[in-house]
């Protein structure tokens, strides 16, 4: 449901957040990054591309000398700011992984191609340069598994090779049990030529000891009224009534809102309406099933799951809202009459049943359960429920 974004050249291009960013600037530019960072926020807020922008600021071949060519040399308090040039050799090659979800593809693709005996032991990781390496979670549990904590651990105990420091990106807080146990191992003493940056949309994921040994910095969502300006600069072929949809959507991601695809969240949002429907009219485990089926097996079918689960988590959020008595604050504003009468037709104890219920769907995709199992768990309750 999202498009590509072009990724930002220097920092004052990156949307929002201004003091988290000036912070993190400072810090780089005094020599005074945590070695171990934290950088939490909702999806789209830009975890990831500020990420690589951190890495491209340490690494820029053309730091510090030319330091002030680039963008804003100091900052509110005075203070030097780091920046980088985008041209360097280093900056090419970090910012070549901006897409990363082509390149989690690529690297998967390339596993494929192993011997059976090979594939097991090969762990997704992508690595843009040789001292930056991004950890995403490993397809297809999606959970950061032992194996790659295990890459991050072995290089960092070697010099960097050809920039002043070795940074690692991890692209997200799921990980294994024993991952999570194994990656304290290098947080609590990491090496001084080492970055450990972590990803979290909520880290409370994260284990309590792994969140103490680390500095966090949060990045927070923006107005609507900022989204919306946002799109008629960067999206002016969007009509002004989809831009205050997309807005609301997009949860105050400036990422999110520029890449939003409204054309296949609606198509997805139209089976996830239906799901609710049929759960209120005809509350049976036969007719919910059969709308599943078509969910069930395939790339096409977990691709088509997920656009279904996220648009059934924002419509259940917006009718616990409606029961709440806060409509001002639903987010797809098109479907308000819909939902009124949605909400008046399921109790609000149902609602927040279907609420959980999805949560544990995500749970058991993240623990590699079957598909079929998980959206059959899931239509059984909503008809037990309705009943």
């Amino acid at each position: 449901m999202t498009q590509t974004a072009s990724f930002p050249t220097n920092f004052n291009d990156f949307l929002g957040n201004s003091s988290a960013i000036e912070h993190l600037r400072t810090a780089i530019a005094a020599g005074r990054l945590p070695h171990s960072l934290i950088l939490a926020g909702p999806s789209g807020a830009g975890k990831y591309t500020l990420a690589l922008m951190l890495a491209m600021a340490v690494e820029c071949e053309r730091q510090p000398r030319e330091l002030r060519s680039y963008s804003t040399a100091f900052g509110s308090n005075g203070q030097s700011l780091a920046s980088f040039c985008g041209v360097c050799h280093n900056c090419t090659r970090i910012a070549s992984a901006a897409n990363l979800e082509d390149e989690v593809d690529k690297a998967v693709a390339i596993r494929e191609e192993l011997r059976d005996a090979d594939k097991k032991d090969t762990r997704v990781l992508v690595q843009p340069h040789p001292d930056v390496l991004i950890i995403p979670p490993d397809p297809p549990q999606l959970l950061i598994k032992l194996g790659q904590v295990r890459t991050v651990i072995q290089r960092s105990h070697y010099l960097p090779s050809e920039a002043p420091k070795k940074i690692f990106i991890l692209t997200a807080a799921s990980f294994m049990k024993e991952a999570a146990n194994s990656l304290l191992k290098v947080l609590e003493e990491p090496p001084a030529t080492v970055h450990i940056i972590i990803l979290a949309e909520n880290p409370g994921e994260l284990l309590p000891t792994i969140r103490s040994r680390c500095a966090t910095v949060r990045l927070g969502a923006l107005p609507v009224e900022e989204i919306e300006m946002l799109l008629a600069d960067r999206r002016p072929d969007v009509p002004p009534k989809q831009r205050t949809l997309i807005a609301r959507l997009s949860q105050g991601a400036a990422g999110k809102a520029l890449g939003f695809d409204l054309a296949a969240y609606t198509a997805a949002r139209a089976d996830a309406l239906l799901l609710l429907r049929t759960a209120a009219s005809e509350p049976d485990h036969t007719a919910l099933f059969k709308m599943t089926e078509t969910y069930r097996a395939g790339a096409e079918g977990q691709q088509k799951t997920t656009a279904l689960l996220r648009s059934l988590s924002l419509l259940l959020e917006d009718l616990l809202l409606l029961g709440a008595g806060t409509p001002e604050l639903i987010r797809n504003t098109d479907l308000r009459t819909e939902l009124d009468r949605l909400s008046q037709t399921l109790s609000f104890q149902w609602i927040e049943g279907a609420s959980r219920g999805l949560d544990q769907v995500y749970s058991g995709l993240r623990r590699n359960l079957l598909r079929s199992l998980s959206l059959d768990a899931f239509a059984g309750q909503l008809a037990l429920s309705a009943r």
